[in-house]
């Protein structure tokens, strides 16, 4: 029999149909627990792999029951839902899909800051509404000329810094001070708050930042301050978040990484100052199929040495 893999969550038809023809796959995120209970007590020692997303990672208490689990495949970048000190100890190689993101989850921050400035999911809806018949909607704000500041300045965080740099000023803040990068550093992010009108999250998500932009934060950001979430959405107090918001304390938010996705909490649902996505910054054809050749090269490595069943 075919070993199996263990799929957590969708993905793309890329992933899918390489896992397909590598695995007997179980969709566990299909299966009710009397159904997974089964599975585990008959066909434990038959699992080689589990492959998850970033955003849902793997639980150790999975892992404990599945005896001969050699991969952890994360589709994403993120590792924070995976343990990976717990997986080491038991041998399991753990990997994820770095640097093919980067673009995509750059360019889309990119377009998350001006569809918020410049009003563009409301002016669509507008339009659709035929609400321009009676009359022109209300001003927008500018883009270009405005500060940028963006919390973490790893890839993906250079890469939005290097497309908001034409628009206007850029800075920055994190752990650590980069040598060679042509932007202002801050070593607290409540004083980029203050220096920018634009903070944009690309921090990973770990202890250090769970709800790192909360309600000081986002009062340091002001009135005409905007917040931009391309990370993860633990880094941010969503409660707060829709507090500031609805006292005004600051102008809007755009979002694409929720802390319980894919519940969305009403707050920021129903709010016009907020531009909402479903998590798909690295959502594209050529990025997903990156990220599938990039994981299914790894589970054609792990075969060669664990084999089948």
């Amino acid at each position: 029999m075919p070993p199996v893999a263990l799929q957590l969550c969708p993905f793309s038809d890329f992933l899918d149909a390489g896992l397909r023809q590598r695995f007997e796959v179980v969709r566990w995120f299909e299966l009710d627990e009397a159904a997974r209970a089964a599975l585990l007590s008959q066909r434990a020692a038959s699992v080689l792999a589990v492959v998850s997303g970033g955003h849902l990672g793997v639980a150790n208490a999975l892992v404990e029951q599945l005896p001969r689990l050699a991969l952890i495949a994360i589709n994403g970048v993120g590792l924070d839902k995976v343990d990976l000190q717990f997986a080491a100890r038991r041998g399991i190689r753990v990997v994820n899909t770095p640097g093919v993101l980067t673009d995509d989850v750059a360019d889309l921050a990119v377009g998350l800051v001006i569809a918020l400035l410049r009003g563009i999911a409301s002016a669509d809806a507008f339009v659709r509404a035929g609400a321009w018949l009676k009359g022109d909607r209300p001003l927008a704000r500018r883009v270009t000329g405005r500060g940028f500041g963006v919390v973490g300045l790893g890839r993906i965080g250079r890469a939005i810094a290097s497309r908001l740099a034409p628009f206007g000023h850029v800075a920055y803040t994190g752990p650590r001070r980069h040598a060679g990068v042509p932007y202002a550093y801050h070593d607290d992010i409540h004083a980029l708050a203050r220096a920018v009108d634009v903070l944009i999250l690309a921090c990973p998500a770990n202890a250090a930042t769970h709800h790192l932009v909360g309600a000081s934060v986002l009062d340091a950001l002001g009135p005409d301050g905007y917040l931009v979430n391309v990370s993860r959405g633990s880094v941010v107090d969503e409660t707060a978040l829709i507090g500031a918001l609805r006292g005004g304390r600051i102008a809007g938010a755009a979002l694409d990484v929720f802390e319980d996705e894919p519940h969305v909490p009403a707050g920021l649902r129903e709010s016009t100052a907020v531009v909402l996505t479903p998590h798909v910054a690295s959502a594209t054809v050529e990025t997903r199929r990156q990220m599938a050749d990039i994981l299914l090269e790894a589970m054609d490595s792990m075969l060669s040495t664990h084999g089948g069943t």
